[in-house]
């Protein structure tokens, strides 16, 4: 059976490993095709054999399924607490780039009324602004690529 072409694509970029693009579709999946490939002909999916192979396999599963215009099952990486506290982190790391200091970001974070309602040098929201700038700096330091894999048992 001759696979369909890939539609959907957007947004490319060469490079010696072959083209990046985007592949919109009911979710959005990041894919590079070796040199030499047509997106528009027949494709295949290279998986590298290593300890992150199940999870690589579950994103084809994924990109399939929604090419495939079937239901896609949820992202299990990363549950949605994590996505929050995920975007605190990157809000609060910016935010102090930016140099605000760590009462203003909790300010913007929990609001004046709450901030103000214990003393700030003990204050619980201190404590986890204090949190979230160092665990969103750690990320943008390199942290970032722990995300996406599963931490499976051997």
């Amino acid at each position: 059976m001759a696979s369909a072409p890939l539609t959907g694509l957007r947004a490319h970029r060469d490079s010696p490993e072959g083209r990046h693009t985007v592949h919109d579709g009911a979710i959005s999946s990041q894919l590079v095709f070796l040199p030499n490939t047509e997106p528009g002909g027949p494709v295949a999916a290279v998986i590298p054999l290593d300890d992150q192979t199940l999870g690589r396999i579950e994103a084809l599963v994924r990109f399939w399924r929604a090419w495939q215009s079937r239901p896609v099952p949820p992202d299990t990486r990363i549950t949605v607490q994590q996505r929050r506290r995920l975007r605190l982190m990157m809000q609060t790391a910016d935010g102090r780039a930016s140099g605000a200091s760590y009462r203003e970001i909790a300010i913007a974070l929990y609001g004046q009324t709450r901030v103000a309602s214990h003393p700030w040098k003990t204050s619980p929201l201190r404590d986890a602004v204090v949190g979230l700038v160092k665990n969103g700096t750690a990320m943008i330091g390199g942290g970032y690529l722990q995300l996406l894999r599963h931490r499976r048992r051997l």
